[in-house]
């Protein structure tokens, strides 16, 4: 777990330094932690905290320019859920891995294609009030099936998936009526729709 910051407050009058943490339960790859903050006036309080390792999406795009996503059932919300290709960061032997990566084996996994074109647009935290899960979004094009193929990466044993191709409109008017309730698939779909809006999907 990291340590409490030690160095001195900033120039943030907002600012808030950990100086004591408290893990309550470590699971599979989360740390659920009770974080004792300072800050700048002496004044202190707690702080709930999920540890996350982060984790990635990725808008993939067939040469028909649909939009690939995978409908699973999410336990939290209580019901399936449409969304784009994500996944949280592996860590071996306390190195967590690197997103660009991680993009491409979730890819891989979740919808059985690879890309041959890869563009990073944005990293977001997606709950920073009590999570530290920073999300990298990508870009993927040039998809290729290697749906048979002996080397194929496959979901997690615990993975149920079904996917699907939408048009960007589709996942447009899905958004809209709310059909997709995920944040980081809304997030994407529109981030998409301003790059064909911005003429960078060609």
């Amino acid at each position: 777990m990291p340590q409490p910051d030690a160095t001195p407050f900033g120039d943030d009058p907002l600012e808030e330094r950990v100086v004591e943490r408290r893990l309550i339960h470590r699971g599979r790859y989360l740390e659920f932690r009770v974080d004792t903050i300072e800050r700048a006036d002496g004044s202190t309080a707690t702080r709930d905290v999920v540890g996350h390792p982060g984790a990635i999406a990725v808008l993939a795009l067939d040469d028909e320019m649909r939009l690939l996503l995978v409908r699973q059932w999410r336990i939290p919300a209580e019901r399936a859920m449409l969304e784009i290709p994500a996944g949280t960061l592996d860590v071996h032997d306390g190195a967590t891995e690197d997103p660009d990566l991680a993009a491409r084996r979730e890819l891989e996994e979740e919808t059985g294609s690879r890309a041959a074109s890869w563009r990073k647009l944005a990293a977001f935290w997606t709950a920073p009030g009590f999570a530290s899960e920073l999300m990298h979004l990508y870009l993927a094009r040039g998809l290729t099936s290697v749906h048979g193929d002996d080397d194929r990466l496959t979901p997690d044993e615990d993975e149920r998936l079904e996917l699907s191709r939408l048009t960007i409109d589709e996942a447009l008017a899905l958004v809209d009526d709310g059909g997709i309730s995920d944040a980081k698939t809304i997030l994407g779909v529109l981030w998409l729709d301003r790059l064909r809006r911005a003429g960078e999907l060609g």
